[in-house]
C-alpha cells in the first residue's frame, strides 16, 4: 500500500509540468536550507545560552555560598569569644554555684523566696554577662541575638530589635542536649521558627557551642542566632540576575531560606526536586505545573548546605524566541522573494520549450514546414537548432524515400518483365523426369524429381519461415543429390529431438554450411565424408553441431573466417553461386539478435565443427 502511494506521488510529480517543477525546485532548495539553517541556529543558541547560564548561575551559587560559609564562620567565632573573657565565664560560675546551693536548699525544704543579698548577686551576674553579650553582639552586624545559658539553663541575653525567643527554655533543652555529647566545637543548627516576645514568628538559624572553664568543665553555653533575613538580599540578587527562584537546605533536606519564604523549615527530602539534586553540583531539568525549568545547584563543604536556584526554561529562552521569530520573519520574506524570481525564471525558462511542443504538436499533425526561432545560444537554442535540423532531415528523407520507391517499382518492373515463371520450370523439369521413366531410366528420373523438389524449395519466400522438419528434410535431399553426382562419398547422420519438428526458423540455415563443408572439407585421401547434425539443448540455447571429418583448416584460415563473420561485412555467395556462411549468419543475428549465429572451430586432418545457435523457445517451437 505504502509502495502503491510513493509510485502515485512520484507519477503526480513527474506528471507536472515543468514550469511547476521549476518552482518546486526552487522552493524546496531556498526553503529547505533556510529552515535547517534556522531551526539548528535556534536549537545551538538556546543550548548555549543554557550551558552559559548553568555555569554563571554556579559561579553566583557558589560566591553566595562563599559569603554564607563566611558569616557563618564569623558566627562560630563569636561564639567561641566567651572562652576567652574572663568575666563571662567567673560570672557563670557564679551564677551556677549560687543555683547549686539554692537547689540545694530547696531540696531540703528552705525558703524559695530571694533574698536581699541575692538579688543584688544575681543582679550583678547578670549585668556582667549581658554586659559583655552586647559587646559580642555588636562585632558582627546582623547577628540577631546571643543567648548564654548556665549549667542550670538561666538565660542571658541581649537582641539587637528587641526580638527574644519566648521558648528559651525549650530551645535551652533542645541546644543542651544535641551539644551533649561535644566537646566544645560549635554546632551549627538549620532555621527554626519561634515566637518572640514581640508575639511575632521569626525563622532563624543558631550556632551552639559549650562555654568550659580552664580545666575543661562545661560551666555553660552560648547560642549566636542570625535571622533568616540575612540571606534575604544574597538569594533575590541571585534570582534577579538568573530570572529563578532559590531555596537553600541543608543535608537533611530541611529548608533553610527560600524566595517565596514559604517554605522555611520545611521537610523536602522526599521530593523530586531534593532526591535529584544528587552530589555537591550539578543541573537537571524538570516539569513543574506543566512548565519546564532548570535547574542548578551546589553544595558548601563547610556547611553542607545546599543551594538549588530553578530557572524557567521559558525566561531562559525568551531572547532566543525573539531572535528565532526575527529569523523565521526574514526567512519568510525571503522565500516570498524567492518565489516570486522563481515565478520570473521559471517562466521565462519554460516559454521556450512551450513553443517548442507547439511546433511538435504541428508536425505531429503532418505540418512539417515549421522552423523555430533560435534567438539565445544556450541548452535550449541547441535544442531549437537540433530540432531544425531534424525536420530538415526528415524532409530530405521523405523526399529520398519517394525517389527509391520510385526506383524499386521501375525495378520490379523490369524484373517481371524479364522474369521466367518457377512454374514452368517446375512442369518442365515434371516433363523430363515423366519421359526418362517412360524410356526405363531410374535414375535421372530420380536426380530430376529430387532437383525439383530443391529448386521449389530455394525459389521460395527466402524471407519466410519454415520448419525444423522440413529444413532437415531439404538438407537430406541436397546429400542425397550430391550422393548421385558422387556415389558412396557423402554419408549424413542427423539427430535432432523429434520434439523439435514444429520448431520455427528461417530457411536455408543448415544447407550452406553442408554445401561449404562437402565443396572445402572434402578429403581425397579419404574414400568417404561424414557429415552430421546434432542438437545440444542448453538452459538459455539450441546449440547444433554441424561436423565433418574433412580435411579441416589451418589456425590462420580459421581465425580469418571467424574474424569476418563477426565484423560487419557485406554477405558473399559460396561455390556456384549459393549462399554463403556469412549470409547465414547475418540472417540469423538480424532475425534473432547479436546473441545468436555462427561459430566455427577445425582442426587440420580432424575436419571441422560448425556451432550454430539459436533461441530456446521461438513461438511455434515444440509444439
Amino acid at each position: 500500500m505504502k509502495a502503491k502511494r510513493s509510485h502515485s506521488w512520484w507519477s503526480y510529480i513527474g506528471d507536472m509540468a515543468m514550469e511547476r517543477k521549476l518552482l518546486l525546485v526552487f522552493l524546496i532548495i531556498i526553503t529547505l536550507p533556510l529552515s535547517v539553517i534556522s531551526v539548528i541556529s535556534f536549537k545551538s543558541y538556546s543550548e548555549s545560552i543554557q550551558a552559559n547560564t548553568v555555569a554563571y548561575s554556579e559561579k553566583l551559587i557558589d560566591q553566595m555560598m562563599d559569603s554564607i560559609d563566611d558569616y557563618i564562620e564569623d558566627m562560630k567565632r563569636i561564639s567561641s569569644m566567651p572562652a576567652y573573657v574572663n568575666d563571662i565565664k567567673q560570672n557563670l560560675i557564679r551564677s551556677n554555684r549560687y543555683y547549686e546551693q539554692k537547689q540545694m536548699m530547696d531540696s531540703k525544704g528552705g525558703s524559695t523566696q530571694v533574698a536581699p543579698g541575692d538579688f543584688d548577686l544575681l543582679l550583678s551576674i547578670q549585668r556582667g554577662i549581658e554586659g559583655n553579650i552586647s559587646f559580642i553582639n555588636n562585632i558582627k552586624r546582623g547577628t540577631n541575638s546571643v543567648y548564654i545559658f548556665d549549667g542550670y539553663g538561666n538565660g542571658y541575653y541581649s537582641a539587637k530589635d528587641g526580638g527574644v525567643r519566648l521558648d528559651l527554655e525549650q530551645s535551652y533543652k533542645f541546644w543542651s542536649g544535641q551539644s551533649r555529647d561535644s566537646s566544645g566545637e560549635a554546632l551549627l543548627f538549620g532555621t527554626q521558627a519561634y515566637t518572640s516576645n514581640l508575639q511575632s514568628t521569626r525563622y532563624a538559624f543558631t550556632v551552639v557551642r559549650k562555654i568550659v572553664d580552664g580545666l575543661w568543665n562545661p560551666i555553660g553555653l552560648i547560642a549566636v542566632e542570625a535571622n533568616v533575613s540575612n540571606l534575604e538580599n544574597q538569594v533575590a540578587e541571585l534570582d534577579t540576575v538568573t530570572h529563578g527562584k532559590s531555596i537553600i537546605v541543608d543535608e537533611d533536606g530541611k529548608v533553610i531560606y527560600d524566595s517565596s519564604q514559604k517554605l522555611l523549615t520545611t521537610d523536602i527530602s522526599r521530593t523530586n526536586l531534593f532526591r535529584q539534586a544528587a552530589g555537591n553540583a550539578g543541573s537537571f531539568y524538570d516539569t513543574v505545573s506543566g512548565k519546564e525549568r532548570l535547574n542548578i545547584y551546589s553544595s558548601s563543604a563547610k556547611t553542607n548546605w545546599k543551594v538549588i536556584i530553578s530557572i524557567p526554561v521559558d525566561e531562559l529562552t525568551r531572547g532566543v524566541k525573539l531572535t528565532r521569530n526575527a529569523t523565521f520573519a526574514a526567512t519568510l520574506i525571503i522565500i516570498v522573494l524567492a518565489l516570486i524570481i522563481s515565478i520570473i525564471l521559471s517562466f521565462a525558462l519554460t516559454k521556450p520549450l512551450t513553443q517548442m511542443i507547439q511546433l511538435m504538436k504541428r508536425v505531429q499533425n503532418g505540418d512539417l514546414d515549421v522552423t523555430f526561432r533560435v534567438r539565445r545560444r544556450d541548452e535550449i537554442g541547441l535544442l531549437g537548432h537540433q530540432f531544425n535540423r531534424m525536420l530538415a532531415r526528415i524532409r530530405q528523407l521523405i523526399q529520398d524515400i519517394y525517389r527509391i520507391e520510385e526506383q524499386k517499382k521501375e525495378a520490379e518492373l523490369q524484373a517481371l518483365q524479364s522474369q521466367i515463371n518457377p512454374h514452368f520450370i517446375y512442369n518442365t523439369l515434371e516433363s523430363i523426369r515423366m519421359t526418362a521413366e517412360i524410356n526405363d531410366d531410374v535414375e535421372a528420373a530420380d536426380m530430376v524429381s529430387i532437383l525439383g523438389k530443391l529448386l521449389r524449395y530455394s525459389t521460395s519466400d527466402l524471407s519466410g519461415t519454415t520448419t525444423m522438419k522440413q529444413e532437415l528434410l531439404y538438407v537430406r535431399n541436397y546429400v542425397e543429390l550430391l550422393g548421385c553426382r558422387y556415389p558412396g562419398r557423402f554419408v549424413l547422420q542427423i539427430d535432432v529431438p523429434a520434439a523439435l519438428d514444429n520448431y520455427s526458423m528461417i530457411k536455408l540455415v543448415f544447407q550452406p554450411i553442408i554445401e561449404n563443408a562437402a565443396y572445402h572439407g572434402l578429403d581425397d585421401t579419404k574414400p568417404r565424408m561424414h557429415l552430421s547434425i546434432t542438437c545440444e539443448v542448453t538452459e538459455q540455447k539450441l546449440l547444433f553441431h554441424i561436423r565433418d571429418d574433412g580435411c579441416g583448416m589451418e589456425q590462420a584460415t580459421l581465425d580469418k573466417l571467424n574474424d569476418s563473420l563477426k565484423h560487419e561485412m557485406p554477405p558473399k555467395k559460396s561455390i556456384n553461386g549459393g549462399i554463403g556462411m556469412k549470409n547465414v549468419h547475418q540472417r540469423i543475428q538480424l532475425h534473432y539478435g547479436a546473441a545468436y549465429g555462427i561459430e566455427v572451430f577445425s582442426r587440420p586432418g580432424e575436419g571441422t565443427d560448425v556451432i550454430l545457435s539459436l533461441p530456446l523457445q521461438v513461438q511455434g517451437a515444440m509444439e
